[in-house]
């Protein structure tokens, strides 16, 4: 079980990362990631709701869609779970860390659309996790967002001071470097 546990939680974060092999959650991924600290605030909520939204949803489909054979309404469920789990992130950022609540700005509340969370919630459903499997991958894909919007964050600031050209200063090189990464990430397929 716990070897299962083990490939799951390396397949999500690293082999199977969210942004960079399955290119959800690219909204945040590019505009939170100027500087590291927003970067890792962003990752810290997103792991927080991701893996709180596939508990809750994994409970939600095994013990209310199921059994009332209501299953179709899985998508409006789970979003409905990521919209509310939001709010509370929200409301607890704008209470108790209001300088990483005013640095996110209009990102934080696009976690509700972001796609990777609801991504999760679907695909748990889909690979018939258990509860507890759903958790673990739930986790590691969050913590895999964490670690590629820290990455490029990092290395956006490094870039602010070098000489590029005009063309290439900002967005493309922002993408080009994002591209770079997903490739880097690409060398992970060969751990499956």
């Amino acid at each position: 079980m716990i070897g299962k546990l083990i490939i799951i939680a390396v397949g999500s974060a690293f082999i199977n990362n969210v942004v960079l092999s399955q290119f959800l959650g690219i909204c945040p991924f590019l505009g939170v990631s100027k500087k590291i600290n927003t970067a890792a605030g962003m990752g810290g909520a997103v792991v927080f709701v991701i893996t709180l939204a596939s508990a809750v949803a994994g409970v939600i489909y095994k013990y209310l869609l199921v059994p009332f054979d209501i299953t179709y309404l899985q998508t409006i469920v789970f979003i409905l779970v990521i919209a509310a789990l939001v709010q509370f992130v929200e409301m607890f950022l704008k209470k108790k860390m209001k300088g990483l609540y005013k640095a996110l700005g209009v990102y934080l509340p696009l976690i509700t659309t972001n796609c990777a969370v609801l991504g999760v919630a679907l695909t748990n459903v889909q690979k018939d996790y258990s509860i507890l499997e759903g958790v673990v991958n739930g986790f590691a894909t969050a913590v895999g967002f964490l670690i590629a919007i820290v990455i490029l964050a990092g290395l956006r600031e490094k870039m602010e001071y070098n000489d590029i050209p005009k063309p290439f200063r900002g967005m493309p090189t922002v993408l080009l470097t994002a591209c770079l990464l997903a490739i880097a990430f690409f060398g992970f397929s060969g751990l499956k």
